[in-house]
């Protein structure tokens, strides 16, 4: 399978906790569609002290995986929001 281009989309995201809507990651992200994964090479602002954890409520928002051989989070539906 083909790896993630390296550079990315220019355009950055804001990605918050559904729940407390505390800052989690500035991202950068390819296309309209909703936020499945993200992977961490396109990360550009990391908000979050444990990986996955939100640093304001505590509750688990994403999973570590590995998506096409690249590291990435899991988003978890309906714990994120991005804006």
């Amino acid at each position: 399978m083909a790896k993630p281009n390296k550079k990315g989309p220019s355009t950055t995201v804001d990605i918050r906790c559904a729940r407390c809507r505390a800052p989690l990651y500035r991202y950068r992200k390819g296309g309209k569609g909703a936020l499945v994964k993200c992977f961490k090479e396109r990360i550009t602002e990391d908000f979050t002290t444990e990986p996955g954890i939100c640093p304001g409520c505590g509750s688990q928002f994403a999973r570590d995986t590995l998506v096409r051989g690249t590291p990435a989070f899991k988003m978890v539906g309906g714990k994120v929001s991005v804006k």
